[in-house]
């Protein structure tokens, strides 16, 4: 591709978000949050993980 081409592109994609952040809050963003605590332990348990409340306390103490 050209140079004048990614440039285009490069306008055209900031355009859109520029349109989007004007709207108010990008939907996109909330499916990449985790979610409340109960949520994030029926996830985990679904998955056959440990529960939140064993990872949570597993990590290392505070030094």
């Amino acid at each position: 591709m050209t140079d004048a081409s990614n440039e285009r592109r490069i306008a055209a994609i900031m355009a859109v978000l520029v349109q989007v952040r004007s709207h108010g809050e990008d939907e996109s963003n909330n499916a990449r949050q985790l979610g409340a605590a109960w949520s994030q332990d029926h996830r985990r348990m679904m998955t056959g993980q440990a529960s939140l409340m064993h990872a949570r306390a597993s990590r290392s103490p505070w030094r």
